[in-house]
């Protein structure tokens, strides 16, 4: 499995999607032990149909709490913030989830481009910049998130 301090952000995006795999074919669990935990812990947790594994959204609240701190203390990623946010407020208006964090709508855009480019679908170039901002953002969260437990 990902690691969750080398690189939280791919962390989260990595239970996404094995939840989404194991909603497809759970029966691709049971020659894998990893994929039968996950799947053993979707069920406990109710969320075989839908929804996001605890490990998923404790990984996404620390990084929300992150987020939260370097935007009160680091300009530079600041200013990535105030670039993104309107595409992030574009973006969550197009969802079913309006009020989602900016962190959790920057994963979110991550892993729907991830299936479009599975797909074999265009992403335009708009889109593309978007991409390129959310993953620098998550990029710093992420290396900051490292850093951090590095010196616990």
């Amino acid at each position: 499995m990902k690691s969750k301090i080398d690189n939280i952000a791919e962390y989260i995006l990595y239970l996404w999607q094995m939840e989404d795999y194991l909603r497809a074919f759970p029966e691709q669990a049971n020659a894998n032990t990893e994929l039968m935990e996950l799947l053993d812990m979707m069920h406990a947790e109710g969320i075989v149909q839908g929804g996001h594994l605890q490990l998923a959204q404790n990984a996404l609240s620390e990084l929300e709490d992150l987020h939260d701190e370097l935007l009160n203390t680091e300009a530079p990623y600041r200013a990535v913030m105030l670039h993104l946010q309107p595409s992030l407020v574009l973006l969550k208006a197009k969802t079913d989830r309006p009020t989602m964090s900016d962190v959790e709508a920057c994963l979110v855009l991550l892993y729907q481009v991830m299936l479009l480019r599975l797909q074999k679908k265009e992403i335009t170039p708009e889109t593309q910049t978007v991409v390129n901002d959310a993953t620098q953002l998550l990029r710093f969260l992420s290396k900051t998130y490292y850093d951090n437990r590095q010196t616990v």
